[in-house]
């Protein structure tokens, strides 16, 4: 993330990275701290393309959220049985432990998730579903949006950016955010990242 208080992104115009697996690919939003490799990051933020059943990359101390943005969805299975969950409905979280074994079957096709990545002990996400209008007060590390469907204002630092579905939204720390729904149809997710308060 930049060092600007807030960052529009296009989905579009960020780099795709081939998954280790070969099974996809990700377009990283932010992470920190800035430059973090897969290994050291705080949080991470990204939304991958699924395009064949495979396992999913296990992350020791990670908390994970996932949550359906395009195509029919995917099972994912804990390899200790922990969990069998079918991710088939846009904008709703489902959240598992990073260490967990996971293997990922295309319910209908590709897909495309938004992924949350926080490291256990320094930071915790919130991640929901806003279909109105929403002021949010800030996190204490970033506040990120992504529109998932329709149009949306955004009101920050004294001007309002309209963003259409692909197009998101990074805060800095405590940067107030105020979004207002341009039609009924309009969808879009919120995460803030705050300091991890687990002793």
């Amino acid at each position: 993330m930049t060092a600007s208080p807030a960052r529009y992104f296009s989905l579009a115009a960020l780099t795709p990275a081939p998954w280790k697996n070969g099974g996809g690919v990700t377009r990283e939003i932010a992470a920190m701290p800035q430059g973090a490799g897969m290994g050291d990051f705080d949080w991470r933020i990204s939304v991958a393309d699924i395009a064949a059943d495979g396992p999913f990359s296990a992350y020791p101390g990670i908390d994970r959220q996932i949550v359906l943005l395009e195509g029919a969805g995917v099972r994912l299975r804990a390899d200790d049985g922990r969990f069998d969950h079918r991710l088939d409905r846009v904008g709703e979280p489902f959240a598992f432990a990073g260490e967990a074994g996971v293997h990922a079957s295309l319910l209908d096709g590709p897909t495309r998730d938004f992924n949350v990545m926080t490291r256990r002990g320094r930071t915790r996400a919130r991640a929901w579903s806003v279909r109105e209008a929403v002021a949010v007060p800030g996190g204490t590390q970033a506040t990120v949006m992504l529109v998932i469907a329709g149009e949306w204002h955004g009101d920050v630092q004294a001007s309002t950016m309209p963003m259409r579905p692909g197009d998101g939204l990074v805060l800095g720390p405590g940067a107030p955010l105020h979004l207002r729904p341009a039609s009924a149809e309009s969808h879009c997710l919120l995460v803030t990242l705050d300091l991890d308060a687990t002793p």
